[in-house]
């Protein structure tokens, strides 16, 4: 898919990678770029459309669509992380909203969005997901269920949407420097290199992209004899 002249609609695009998703869409020559936030208000960027979305909202994502006809590049950012392992106090209910936004999220906005890409030409999405896809941290353990249920559904959307020529393109990723890894003391990629990366992917019609060397190493392993999931 060719960015130039795209028309990009990214969730969870007032901080974090979400914003550097749409300077990156910017700066690659889209001709238009929505950017989505619960709160509009928040988005700042200057050169993008602000447009009100939580993506756990029915009614706000049919608003979304119905205000955004000429999408041709939708990005499934948004996400949430509440720290949880599996057997933590509250760990069911963290895995329920990790869930939501997480998963069933992508799935309502990507199925909301799917005739509209078609419509377009067929156009592409990208699904952020995680190297967490992969492999189970304890203090994150919802949240990387949530991340490997996404791949899933990541892989499952590319097939279903082959038809209408629609690419589905799965970005993950180790630790950012985003707010979600404030306090974390690790090496952390830029949020905007990991953009422009995800996208150059889109435009080569990549099925994943890696961002980044543990996540390359991570799924490297998967096919080892010690797979980075089972140490």
């Amino acid at each position: 898919m060719n960015l130039q002249n795209s028309v990009v609609f990214i969730t969870g695009a007032n901080r974090g990678l979400g914003l550097a998703f749409a300077q990156a869409a910017l700066a690659a020559g889209a001709r238009k770029v929505y950017a989505a936030a619960r709160d509009p208000a928040t988005v700042t960027l200057p050169g993008v459309i602000p447009v009100q979305l939580d993506v756990t909202n029915p009614a706000q994502i049919a608003a979304a669509v119905a205000a955004c006809p000429d999408v041709t590049l939708l990005v499934n950012n948004s996400g949430i992380s509440r720290g949880s392992s599996f057997l933590g106090t509250d760990a069911m209910a963290a895995a329920r909203a990790e869930f939501e936004t997480n998963f069933f999220g992508p799935w309502a906005v990507a199925q909301a969005f799917a005739p509209v890409l078609q419509a377009n030409g067929g156009g592409a999405v990208l699904n952020v997901l995680s190297v967490l896809s992969w492999l189970t941290i304890p203090g994150v353990a919802t949240y990387s269920a949530s991340k490997a249920a996404a791949w899933s559904l990541s892989n499952g959307l590319r097939n279903e949407l082959r038809a209408q020529g629609t690419q589905v393109t799965s970005l993950h990723v180790a630790y950012m420097d985003t707010d979600m890894t404030r306090g974390l003391d690790a090496p952390k990629a830029a949020p905007l290199d990991v953009a422009r990366l995800a996208l150059q992917g889109v435009q080569a019609g990549l099925a994943e992209v890696l961002a980044d060397d543990t996540t390359r190493h991570v799924k490297q392993s998967l096919s080892s004899a010690t797979p980075a999931y089972a140490g």
